[in-house]
Order: structure tokens, then sequence, then C-alpha cells
């Protein structure tokens, strides 16, 4: 291969020679003044400062390589050679306002990109061998930087090959289908396809490198810059000017899309958290974890999202309300899948509390579901999830309900006031969480409101996408023994408070230089540990498809640490008969539970696939992957099937409603079948049907 293009070789040399001299900036005085305005800013103000020394620049020397060539295709090892001789210089440059750093590594970036445009046409304009047994390993942590131009054709022929593949692979499925449905259609030979594959892939990659050029220098900066503050902590960001507007849009909920929040890992871009009540939220097929490999419009032919800048894969998937976008995703259990969703605005109603009344056992118990603890600083009659919460308890007292189950499983948290008020409506007044600004002692926060709203037995159920003030309640809830926590292994993990700041009020320049969020508090429990990290750790734990995988806090890059800080001051509730023999009979029923074996199982597989890097160039072993991964996950297909003995009801306050409203009896239709196949809301049931109030309440000084 290396021979049948070495041609090419000298005509890159002399692209080389051409543009060397065409691409040096030249310093703008607002980004000098913006390294110290940062600098000051951020060892000033962030709740946990960096030293800015030699150890400081070397990690910002890898981030920023590897934020713009994660897949090792533009940089040769001579160039990173000659880059590393400011490996621990960046702190000095950062100190001395010098960009010297970054402009050498912006100008040989420029240098590559130019150059990559004869590489891959080139490469494309050839016939893929794909009889050939070859692989292709894509975790590029592992990968070293090509010696030479001969190494990077190599590399870049294997990721070409595997893009054409990938496409060659849909279109043989397509014509296979179309023969099924018409039985004298002509199937397309394997080297027509083939032809048409690499064609495809050639327009991606010429529309992807015109979207690289279209970048401005602004755009590369700003990713510098990061480079720099996501050293403090992955919630620390520099927004340029535009983006500090599509934030402000975004904060105010107006971005229309699909409702989910993606980050980059590696060469793809990842599914981190659904938005309650979005698209992809009310849609139930796009999960987190997913890896979206391609977005495309209608039926229109898909463009490749592999390789490419997070920004710019967002600019395909978002889109304007009633579109349509075709998402190809790699799922977590290896399987591929492509999953059609109707862009839209975040219902608000579909993040409100709601709940159902359930029969189990001639007893009647209720199950309340709290999506977002959701609140409108700017509207006063707007509703809040705390009087919301208030009132649906009310109405399932008065239906005689035994004991309640709280399910705030994907809930990615919101006003930490109305998780305040929420916990104060299980407990006597006291504290809920501690609230820690840099070097100051802990401000506890209490609820201070002396009534106990609900004074039955309560469970909590959460997973690993419960963050935040989803967080803060399971731990106060914890803490003071008043529930019992049930689900994943551990929450989220994210304990840390954020705050956007106008870097334009530090300088008298005339140019706008836009905003940095950064870190400036950090949650702990009442019994001193932080939520950051470690999240909350269940009383009971439920397997699930995440038990094995790095989830949230836990998958970002330098987060901050568990830590703790003195406990404080309060009285364990205290008011259950069998609290532990409750935890103990549950522990017992999963570990003999078969559905919840093969759960586990599950998650065993599925963190073997997702660790599983390795991809076969060679179609029919690409193919019998692809089949050996369809069928392992169709073992697990049982899990789906599963369907318990409970019913489920609308509490009688809303029945009147349903019955005027077509929209919401379908939602709570829907609802009421999902929690019919819900094996977690079963074993929280059975919880809360085991758990016993003392005939009196006492309370114990802590």
């Amino acid at each position: 291969m290396i021979r049948k293009f070495k041609f090419l070789l000298p005509l890159i040399f002399a692209v080389s020679l051409l543009v060397s001299f065409q691409t040096k900036a030249t310093t703008n005085p607002k980004d000098k003044a913006l390294l110290t305005i940062l600098k000051y800013v951020l060892t000033q103000g962030h709740y946990q400062p960096q030293k800015i020394d030699d150890a400081f620049s070397e990690k910002v020397y890898n981030s920023f390589l590897e934020s713009l060539d994660p897949s090792k295709r533009y940089f040769l090892q001579s160039d990173i050679d000659e880059f590393s001789k400011y490996r621990t210089k960046i702190d000095d440059q950062i100190n001395t306002e010098d960009l010297s750093f970054f402009f050498l590594v912006y100008d040989r970036l420029s240098l590559r990109i130019k150059e990559s445009k004869l590489l891959y046409t080139t490469i494309l304009g050839e016939t893929f061998d794909f009889t050939k047994d070859e692989t292709y390993d894509v975790d590029y942590k592992k990968t070293p930087y090509p010696k030479n131009r001969a190494e990077k054709l190599l590399i870049w022929h294997k990721q070409l090959k595997f893009s054409t593949l990938s496409r060659l692979s849909d279109k043989i499925i397509t014509e296979e289908d179309k023969k099924k449905e018409t039985k004298n259609y002509t199937v397309k030979s394997f080297n027509e396809l083939e032809k048409e594959a690499r064609e495809s892939t050639l327009t991606n990659m010429n529309e992807s490198l015109q979207r690289i050029q279209e970048l401005t220098y602004s755009d590369w900066f700003s990713t510098y810059i990061n480079s720099i503050t996501e050293q403090f902590d992955p919630h620390t960001t520099y927004f340029d000017p535009s983006v500090k507007k599509r934030f402000d849009i975004s904060m105010a909920g107006k971005l229309e899309g699909i409702g989910a929040r993606l980050q980059k890992k590696n060469d793809y871009t990842k599914v981190s958290e659904l938005i309650s009540g979005g698209p992809a939220w009310k849609q139930g097929e796009l999960e987190v974890g997913d890896l979206i490999l391609k977005a495309g419009q209608g039926s229109d032919e898909p463009t490749d999202l592999v390789g490419m800048r997070l920004d710019d894969a967002i600019e395909y998937i978002k889109g304007k309300k009633g579109t349509e976008v075709r998402l190809t995703v790699k799922k977590i259990d290896g399987t591929t899948k492509v999953i059609s969703i109707i862009r839209d605005v975040v219902e608000l109603d579909e993040t409100f509390v709601k709940s159902t009344i359930v029969k189990k056992d001639n007893r009647t118990f209720g199950v309340i579901n709290l999506p977002k603890f959701y609140i409108d600083f700017d509207e006063k009659n707007f509703r809040n999830s705390a009087t919301d919460m208030a009132k649906e308890i009310e109405r399932l007292k008065k239906e005689n309900v035994e004991g309640l189950v709280l399910d705030l499983r994907n809930n990615g948290g919101g006003s930490l006031q109305t998780a305040i008020e929420i916990s104060g409506l299980f407990i006597n007044k006291g504290p809920i969480v501690q609230v820690k600004y840099r070097d100051r002692n802990a401000d506890v926060k209490r609820d201070v409101d002396a009534r106990i709203q609900w004074n039955k037995p309560l469970v909590v159920l959460v997973n690993e996408l419960s963050a935040s003030a989803s967080e803060i309640f399971a731990a106060a809830m914890q803490d003071y023994g008043r529930a019992v926590i049930i689900g994943g292994k551990q929450t989220y993990g994210k304990g840390t408070v954020q705050s956007v700041l106008d870097l334009n009020k530090y300088h008298n320049l005339k140019e706008d230089i836009g905003a940095l969020k950064m870190t400036i508090q950090k949650f702990y429990r009442i019994n001193g540990g932080s939520t950051q990290l470690e999240g909350v750790y269940s009383d009971i734990m439920l397997p699930d498809r995440y038990t094995y995988m790095n989830i949230g806090e836990r998958d970002l890059e330098n987060p901050l640490k568990f830590d703790k800080v003195p406990q404080a001051n309060y009285a364990l509730w205290n008011n259950y008969e069998n609290f532990n023999e409750a935890i103990n009979n549950s522990k017992k029923r999963i570990a003999n539970n078969n559905y919840f074996k093969l759960i586990n199982k599950n998650a065993k597989w599925l963190k073997k696939s997702q660790d599983d890097t390795l991809i076969y160039l060679n179609y029919d072993a690409y193919k019998n992957d692809l089949e050996y991964h369809k069928k392992e996950s169709l073992k697990y297909d049982v899990i789906r099937d599963y369907e318990n003995n409970l019913s489920f009801t609308s509490p009688i306050y809303e029945k009147d409603l349903i019955a005027n409203n077509n929209d919401l009896a379908e939602k709570r239709k829907a609802w009421h079948k999902n929690l019919k196949k819900d094996l977690y809301v079963e074993e929280a049931l059975n919880v809360l049907s085991e758990l016993k109030i003392k005939t009196q309440y006492h309370l114990v000084k802590n």
C-alpha cells in the first residue's frame, strides 16, 4: 500500500513548503489580556486553584495536543518533538503573556490539515481490499504519533477504510432489504456498493475539511484557553463571545434539538445526559453512554461525526422543531442502531412531579416521580418542585397510601433550595446540606419548618444518573436514617457549584473577551462527607446496565476529589422498627432473583464490549463481529419482556384531568405500562411494604 502511494510523499512535502509561510498569525492584545485575566480569576476565585507550574504546564500541553488531533492523523512525531520544548514552559508563558507555543502548534496544524486533502482524495480514489485480514485499534491513547509520512499514510488508510466499511455494510443491508420487498429487484454488486461507499466517504471528508477550514482563529484559541481551564476541573470552561450567546440561549431553555447533553470521548460524540422532558428522553431509545457515529437530516445521506469537533457535531444533531434527525448510534452493548428523533423543545410538564397509586397484596402505596428539581426565579407564580411535591403528598394521603417510593432516577438536579425544602417534608427541622466556599467554613443549609408532612415509610430510588440536587436529597435522607436508598451502586457524583463570570469587567479594552464558567463551591453531606465524585452509595444496590462502567463525574477528566468537613449537628430520625432487616431481606431477594442475575451478567458483558477497541477491516470479520454483538444482546431480551403483578392507577384528583385531556391520558397510560415492566420499582415497593414504623417516635442525638 505504501509503495502504491509513494508518489504522494514528495507532493506532501511540496505542499508543506507552500503553506508553511501562509499561516503566521499576529497576537491580538485582547488574547494576551485574556491570559492574564484568566490566571487572576482562576487562582483567586476557583474553589480549588491549581499551582501554575511545570506539572500544570505538562497537563495543558498534553490536553491541547489531544484536543486538536485525538486520532493522531495530523501531527507527525517530528512535530511533537518540536513542540516538546514547550512541555514545561507553558506556565512561564501564561505568566508573561507569551503565546509562542500556541502559534507554533496552530500554524503546524493548519499546514497538516491542508496536506490532508491530497492524502484522503488519493486513498479514496483506489478500491479497498476488504478480503485482507486487517484490524484497527481505536484506543488512540495507546497509539503513537506516526514517525514519518509513510506511517501517517497507513493511519489515514485504515481510518478511511473503516469509515468506508461502515457505509458499505449499511448499503449491503439496504440492498438485501430491497430484494426482500421486491422479488425482481436486481441487487447491486459488492464492487458497485464499495465504489458508492468510497464516494460517500470522500464527500463526507470534503465537507469535514470545509468545516475545519471555516473555523476561525478565535475557535482555535478558545480550544487552547480551555486546555488551561479544564485542568482546574471539568466544569470550569471558557466561553468566547459567540459561545456565550449560545450558552445563554440554552440556559433559557429556548434551544431546539433532541434534548441531550453531549461530550467528546476520544474521536466520538458521546451522550452524557438526557434532558427530562426532551425529545430523546420521550423517544426512549437513546441512552447515556451511546456513541453517535452519524447524523442524517430525515432521509438524506447521513454525515459521519467520528473525528469531528464536538461543536461541529452538535450543529448536525440540533435543528428546528418538527424536523427529523436520524442518528446512527453505537449502543453500549456494541450493536449499531439508527434512531429517529423529531426535534422539539423540552416539554416543561414532563419535568413536573407526578404520582401513581399502587396496589400490592391488598395494600396501597404511592410512587412519586420527580424528573428535576425545578424552579423559575423570574416567574413569581410559576410552579416549583417543592410546592408541587407537598401538594402531591397531601393528595396521596387522602387515598390512604401506607408508604411512598420517590423515584429520582435520571434526575440531573436543579434548584438547591427546592431540594432543601423537599427534604424538609420528611423530617423535623434541621440541617440538610453543607455548602462550602474555598478557604471558609462550610455553611449549613437548614430546613426551618418543624412540620413533617410525611411520617410514614419512605424509599428513594436512584441510579448512576441521579445528580447534584438529587444527591443532596438522597444523602440527607440517608444520613437521617429517614429513607432506604435503593438503586445503582452509587449516584453521579457531582458535588460542585459553578458560576458564570463576565470577564469584561476585568479590563477596559473595547472588545468583548467572553466569560468563564467556574467552580466556586462544593457540597457536603450533613455527616461531613462530600457528594463530589463518590456520590451517594445505595443501601441496597440493584445491578443495572452501568454497574461496571465509569459513569458521571468519575468518567470526566480532572474531577475535584472527595473530601470531608466536620459533620453538622443533627438528630437521627430513628423511627423504623426493622430498617436493617428490610435492607437485608431485599439483598437476599436480589441475590436469588434470576432477572437481576441476568442484568448483572449483561452489565459485565457491556463493560467488556465497551473496553473492546479493536475494529475489523475485513468485511466478513466486520460483519461477523456485528452479528455476534447482535446475537449476544438478544440473550438479554428476556429482561425487556419482564412484567410484574402490580396494578398502577392515577390518583383520584387526576382522573377528571385525564378524562378531558387525551394527551395526558396517553402519557399516563405509557408511564403505567412502563412501571408494569419495571423490576426496580417492584423491588423498591417490596422494601417499602416491609418497613415498619415504631409505635411512638423518639429522637436519638447523633
